[in-house]
């Protein structure tokens, strides 16, 4: 589908396509906030295709990159076998497991024996803590 002709409509699939909310895309568009009228221009048709379109491209560019560091991280594994530098190779293997989500950094929270003075309630609390900071961390990535 092809850019669509009225600018607004066209930044408003755009917004909507980066996961703003329709009234935030709405307001993005040039025009003054009515949550009705946002709602309205998010189901017509011709913008739900528009932003469906916008969507697709985007996936697929991640996942092509994703593939082309993938085969960068291989051709460069090759090269550093050819030349005998190990580390290298390994550093890029590592790499390669990395960028497909095989390997996840973790960190430890406190030090060595923290958990373990805790009572029950003291660590149900922490944990609870804990996770409510990351769904607001993760909240704030959204946007």
């Amino acid at each position: 589908m092809p850019v669509l002709r009225n600018a607004r409509w066209e930044r408003f699939a755009q917004e909507r396509a980066k996961g703003k909310s329709a009234n935030a895309a709405y307001c993005a568009a040039g025009y003054n906030e009515h949550p009705g009228n946002a709602h309205r221009l998010s189901v017509n048709e011709s913008v739900v295709s528009r932003v469906a379109e916008l969507q697709g491209r985007a996936a697929e560019k991640t996942v092509t990159t994703a593939a082309d560091i993938a085969r960068q991280l291989d051709e460069d594994r090759e090269l550093a076998r050819s030349l005998k530098q190990t580390a290298a190779a390994v550093a890029a293997s590592m790499g390669k497991a990395k960028v497909l989500g095989l390997i996840v950094d973790k960190s430890e929270v406190g030090q060595p024996g923290d958990f373990e003075r805790m009572s029950d309630d003291d660590l149900r609390d922490f944990v609870m803590r804990e996770a409510a900071a990351l769904d607001g961390a993760e909240g704030e990535t959204r946007h």
